[in-house]
């Protein structure tokens, strides 16, 4: 018998990933400043490519900073 993990997912599997949700984003950033591993936060890997993208758009429109200088 083969038990799986019951994984509770932060993001719904149809929920949008947008850059404009900046505190949806930010949950995913480490303090400072890096995207957290698919590993680490629980996501699919296309959940993850999704957020990565949105995350990059974000930052070059200046939604969010690259470095976090605290």
């Amino acid at each position: 018998m083969i038990l799986y993990k019951n994984k509770n997912f932060p993001i719904k599997l149809n929920e949008k990933i947008d850059y404009k949700d900046i505190d949806l984003l930010r949950k995913f950033i480490t303090d400072q400043g890096k995207i957290i591993s698919r590993r680490s936060n629980g996501l699919t890997a296309k959940q993850q490519k999704k957020l990565t993208k949105s995350i990059k758009r974000a930052r070059i429109l200046a939604l969010l900073p690259f470095i976090n200088k605290d």
